[in-house]
């Protein structure tokens, strides 16, 4: 018979459940290593990790282990603008030529700050051939960005800017600050050991990436378009880019993001409760703005309904749990964190196996299907 998996960290009494769903996961040989993580009210009530750091298991998923998490990094992005917003440094409504006049080549003169940061801009993918090594010179390829006409007209659709928006948020917020979005994180954010890429004297705590087998960004979506190929597939992403030194040590906003779980739930609640970083608490005002539905229905490259906030995906299909005021960003591969304020939680999964399904991986629904019932 074989032995339950070891299960590391603490869990209130009340979300047994969930610590068992958490372990099923693992017995059902979906994980290597993962971390999951709650706040309830401000106080953490959840906080597990189990597994290995690597593929051939022989590193164990410790307390600080740090994964990419892909597009979930576009919610600690989100959670910088709002913060700039709150402080008065921009306004969503600004548009981004006011900060960035190379912006407005093109057409796109009138778009908004939260139109950017909602996808629908129009600057879903690169207009000339673009390679992973072109990703550490990020501010080149946001000021080729800058010059491209749009692939729509702003304003009428989402596209999703799977990995564009992270230059292009980058810039925006280099523009408006004068300081990057990295040095941002590292100094605003440092209590919850969240980074845009990573330091190289950090990489001894980094889980390996381990994808299936033939894995790539383009098998997101089935029977690409146009749009979608020239979104996902230029350059075409391979998920153990996320293992090399170039992607590590590049600043990539939309999804190179380094984090664990704690961590990640830790700024969701922090945002919207004050707590554990009573600084870092949005005004009302801000959270809703940050949060409203800027764009709502089929997104043209993902296909899916999907709710757009300002670099936030507010709940659809059910993926966030029950509430339609969840809002928080999901990765490729499985990692999600989020904040229900109706129920005052925030809670975080990150791992290294990756999972094929856009929506719907078995892994999440188990969890969050404790999750609730234990509330």
């Amino acid at each position: 018979m074989a032995q339950d998996q070891a299960i590391s960290g603490r869990c209130a009494a009340k979300f047994h459940a969930v610590k068992e769903a958490f372990r099923a996961n693992f017995d059902d040989g979906r994980e290597i290593g993962a971390a999951i993580a709650l706040y309830l009210d401000g106080e953490l009530v959840i906080d597990l990790w189990s597994g290995f750091r690597d593929a051939d298991k022989t590193l164990p998923w410790q307390e600080d282990t740090l994964v990419n998490v892909w597009s979930t990094t576009k919610g600690i992005a989100a959670s910088c603008f709002a913060l700039l917003v709150d402080r008065g440094k921009c306004a969503y409504d600004d548009k981004v030529a006011d900060y960035w006049p190379e912006f407005a080549a093109g057409g796109k003169d009138e778009v908004t700050i939260a139109q950017l940061l909602s996808h629908q801009a129009g600057l879903s993918a690169f207009a000339e051939p673009t390679s992973l090594d072109d990703f550490v010179d990020g501010r080149r390829l946001a000021d080729s960005l800058a010059a491209q006409s749009p692939l729509w007209e702003p304003g009428s659709q989402s596209g999703y800017h799977a990995v564009t928006i992270g230059f292009l948020a980058a810039e925006l917020f280099r523009r408006i600050t004068g300081a990057s979005l990295t040095s941002f994180v590292e100094r605003e954010l440092k209590p919850f050991d969240l980074h845009i890429g990573i330091a190289n004297s950090e990489l001894g705590r980094v889980a390996t990436i381990v994808p299936p087998a033939g894995m790539n960004a383009e098998g997101v979506v089935p029977e690409l378009n146009a749009l979608q190929a020239a979104t996902l597939g230029n350059p075409a992403l391979e998920p153990d880019a996320a293992n090399t030194a170039g992607w590590r040590q590049s600043e990539i906003p939309s999804a190179n993001g380094f984090a664990n779980a704690r961590g990640l739930a830790g700024l969701y609640s922090s945002i919207t409760l004050g707590a554990p970083e009573a600084g870092l608490k949005l005004s009302e005002e801000t959270l809703q703005q940050a949060t409203r539905v800027r764009m709502s229905g089929p997104d043209a490259v993902l296909t899916i309904d999907a709710n757009w906030a300002a670099g936030f995906l507010r709940n659809s299909l059910n993926i966030y749990g029950p509430h339609e005021g969840a809002f928080g960003h999901s990765g490729w591969g499985g990692s999600f964190a989020f904040a229900d304020p109706e129920s005052g939680l925030a809670f975080s999964y990150v791992m290294n196996a990756m999972g094929t399904d856009l929506v719907g991986d078995p892994r999440t629904l188990r969890l969050l299907e404790a999750l609730y019932q234990s509330l």
